[in-house]
């Protein structure tokens, strides 16, 4: 088996977001290879019209200051890390979908998520981890997060 070159870590927002990005910062290191981050917006109004999408400009939209707020936590943790700006991806979409896509594009070999355990309804209904184990053309690390 090769080593690692490229990890790709899909981090969100939540309380432990960050423990999952340092392990996959952790394990790149282990493997001298290329970390990069990616957040997908499954959560921001996105407007659509028949020509495509259109974010408002006006100051005072509410999906403007979302999205300035996500692009500045993403922002943190990629600085944390010290990760280098054209390895920083924010992308609109379907997690599972999003994160594949990106590690096939940029020749992904291993991609760290992370996963809550879950239980009775929530595991017939899927999480984005068991989405992208299950599409992924690389390996797949899902670091198990606390309910």
């Amino acid at each position: 088996m090769d080593n690692y070159k490229k990890v790709l870590v899909a981090v969100d927002f939540s309380e432990y977001g960050i423990e999952v990005a340092l392990k996959a910062k952790h394990l790149a290191e282990q493997f001298n290879a290329q970390l990069s981050v990616l957040h997908v917006l499954d959560n921001i109004p996105m407007p659509d019209t028949p020509y495509g999408t259109i974010i408002s400009l006006k100051k005072d939209d509410l999906t403007d200051q979302l999205l300035e707020a996500e692009k500045n936590r993403l922002k943190e943790i990629c600085d944390q890390l010290n990760i280098d700006p054209t390895n920083r991806w924010l992308v609109w979409g379907e997690p599972q979908h999003e994160i594949t896509q990106l590690a096939t594009q940029e020749k992904i070999d291993l991609i760290v998520v992370g996963s809550h355990g879950r239980h009775g309804l929530a595991v017939l209904m899927g999480s984005t981890a068991k989405g992208v184990l299950y599409h992924a053309d690389c390996d797949v690390l899902a670091v198990h997060l606390p309910d």
